[in-house]
């Protein structure tokens, strides 16, 4: 290793982050200040990576759990070659600029994932790890390695803090991923002072106890870092939390305080350090020859891993032609089998969760790249995987069933890992009332545009005993809030069908599809081309007594209160009355203004009705009276006791049909 060569791209980075940041006159000085050497020796000299192709398969991954530090990333990123230009790095934190303030996945090159609120990176680190193990087991022959590399994540105490960082670490260890690196930036400050004010526990206990390999080192001894890094490899069955003691802000005045954390250093700051530092003050964004030289000098090595792995990879490809057919379509997304749809009829009472079990399992021999689970609610929320290679472990990694525990953040985090990585297609699992343990997660899965799946089941008060804490009035709402995030709600059986259809073809958004755990009963449809039209977010389900005329009332229902809107009719039949069922208001919202007038057809009045809060519905309705909502939360009883409590039933509607 040229240690000289590594102390200049660690000044260059240096270098390159105060100036940004003092430009910006914005950003977080202190981590790439204290871990620049991490850097120059993780891309210089332990990951196999090529700055020339940062989607190359079989890359490692560096996920910056720290995203606030984020002009560490950008520095090494530009330094070593990937499409990060000078002109980028003087953008920094500027509108539009492929520099944000935290990394973005998508935005620049060579960033794996959007790692902004802490704790999340390194969570999605871990569903990383699991996608390598999992493909390693899928494609890898006696003959061939086509799938053999590391995940890194830089982590700082403030991740460590955070909650779903420990369920997620908590996972890796029972998992026994040994391909999962850690580097801990062990700089003992946080914002409000010195971490001793709340962080006093022994942090290498905890990571042994989680099952991790806890090794010790310093930031500044780059020959140590290579050689901690070396260890981790050999230790196969467990992961590596390496703890590299730092000093936060190295060089600047205020080293080691909280000072130097998140605001530019000023200019005298500035000055100071590269005083310090022996980086040149007369030119801004200096970076010392050395630096670029060093990699320039790696550019070929680099290519030659990639090279090599292209060869090991067509000669895999030549002899085992089913296995690459198989390659191709789980990194497109195709299916990999011919499976017959389950077929639902319009009579079929069932809850729509028992129907959603039943397509997963369609979906699962038909996409063999689709893997996921429950936070430990297989059973309650039907999504156990009858022919699919049993239970993900360190024992078996080629099961597609995760056992992702009680731990609903990290289960989304590990979603998004394995979604990022290529290859895979993740689902996850949950009651509706615990999405708010995700959502988080969700919101960020959602800002990386990442087609996951989610299946909340519960979805309503007909939770029934279990009560108002397990009982969803406003989750629905609350998801449907994030941007880019679609809700489907089926009304029933045939409904579901279409709805994981939908699911599986979306490419760009996440998809959560809400469901019963009631029996709901299935009806006839009077769209013959429902099946088509339910992709625009809603359909006619009922045109109404009078199939000419425009309807004297509509109703705009959801899920199972569609089959209650449909009963509710039927008990006022002097009233001419359509029943639309919106599975997806998001999509229904955005059709242009005929689009739903068609769908409405002229009705003197519009009632809306959802198990939940009224809040989205209040635009289509005439009156606030024909809210047909929950705006409370419920009770614990029987589940029918229950809504007849609340006054929740297709009796209730009628009487509102009636005036």
């Amino acid at each position: 290793m040229n240690e000289k060569a590594i102390s200049a791209v660690a000044a260059s980075i240096r270098s390159l982050s105060m100036d940004a940041i003092q430009k910006a006159n914005s950003g977080h000085p202190g981590l790439p200040l204290g871990a620049a050497e991490l850097a120059a020796v993780l891309y210089g000299e332990i990951m196999k990576h090529n700055p020339a192709d940062s989607k190359w398969a079989d890359r490692d991954r560096f996920v910056l759990s720290a995203g606030h530090g984020s002009m560490l990333l950008y520095s090494i990123l530009h330094l070593s070659g990937y499409d990060v230009s000078m002109d980028d790095i003087k953008s920094f934190r500027q509108v539009r600029s492929r520099c944000p303030g935290h990394p973005e996945y998508g935005m620049t090159d060579g960033v794996e994932n959007t790692s902004g609120p802490l704790g999340q990176g390194v969570s999605m680190a871990v569903g990383m790890a699991v996608a390598e193990s999992m493909l390693a087991a899928r494609f890898n022959t006696p003959e061939h390695t086509v799938v053999n590399h590391y995940t890194y994540s830089l982590v700082g105490e403030g991740c460590l803090e955070e909650g779903v960082s420990s369920e997620a670490c908590s996972l890796a260890g029972h998992l026994k991923l040994g391909k999962l690196i850690v580097f801990y930036d062990e700089n003992r400050v946080s914002i409000d002072g010195p971490t001793d004010i709340t962080f006093t526990e022994d942090i290498a206990k905890r990571y042994e106890a989680y099952g991790w390999q806890v090794l010790r080192g310093s930031m500044y001894n780059p020959t140590e870092i290579v050689r901690l890094a070396e260890e981790a490899k050999r230790c196969t069955g467990k992961p590596s939390l390496i703890m590299l003691k730092s000093v936060i802000g190295y060089g600047a005045p205020k080293q080691g305080t909280p000072d130097v954390h998140g605001a530019a250093l000023g200019s005298d700051g500035v000055k100071a350090a590269k005083q310090t530092l022996g980086i040149p003050e007369a030119e801004d964004f200096y970076v010392f020859p050395e630096a670029y030289s060093y990699f320039a000098e790696k550019k070929s090595a680099f290519a030659q891993r990639e090279a090599d792995w292209q060869k090991e990879f067509d000669a895999w490809s030549a002899a085992n032609p089913k296995l690459r057919a198989m390659w191709d379509a789980f990194h497109s997304d195709k299916p990999t089998a011919e499976v017959p749809d389950v077929q639902f009829q319009a009579a079929d009472k069932m809850a729509t969760r028992a129907a959603g079990g039943k397509m997963l399992n369609v979906m699962a021999a038909r996409y063999g790249n689709l893997v996921g689970g429950s936070a430990d609610l297989a059973g309650p929320n039907k999504t156990e995987l009858k022919d699919a290679d049993g239970v993900y472990s360190a024992e078996n990694p080629l099961g597609r069933t995760i056992e992702f525990g009680i731990r609903e953040f990290a289960m989304s985090a590990v979603c998004s890992g394995l979604r990022l990585h290529g290859g895979l297609r993740p689902f996850c699992a949950t009651f509706l009332v615990f999405s708010d343990y995700l959502r988080p997660q969700l919101r960020v899965a959602s800002l990386m545009k990442l087609p996951l799946i989610y299946i909340f089941t519960h979805d309503s008060i007909y939770v029934g005993e279990d009560g108002p804490t397990h009982q969803p009035v406003e989750m629905l709402t609350a998801l449907r809030a994030i941007p880019g995030v679609h809700v489907l709600r089926p009304g029933d059986a045939q409904e579901t069908a279409a709805a994981w259809e939908i699911a599986m073809e979306s490419k760009d958004h996440p998809v959560c599809i809400t469901l019963t755990r009631q029996d709901v009963q299935g009806y006839e449809k009077d769209d013959a081309d429902w099946k088509a039209h339910i992709r625009s977010g809603a359909y006619i389900v009922k045109n109404g007594t009078d199939g000419t005329a425009a309807p004297d009332i509509t109703i705009l229902a959801s899920g199972s209160e569609v089959s209650m809107a449909v009963e509710a009719a039927a008990l006022v039949p002097e009233k001419n009355i359509r029943i639309v069922s919106v599975l997806d208001l998001k999509l229904f919202d955005g059709l242009p203004e005929a689009g739903q007038a068609k769908l409405i057809g002229g009705a003197a009045r519009v009632i809306a009705a959802e198990a939940g809060i009224s809040m989205e519905w209040r635009p289509y309705v005439t009156d606030r009276r024909d809210l047909f909502c929950i705006d409370r939360f419920g009770e614990s009883g029987p589940a029918q006791k229950v809504a007849e409590d609340l006054g929740f039933t297709a009796q209730k509607l009628a009487e509102l049909l009636r005036q």
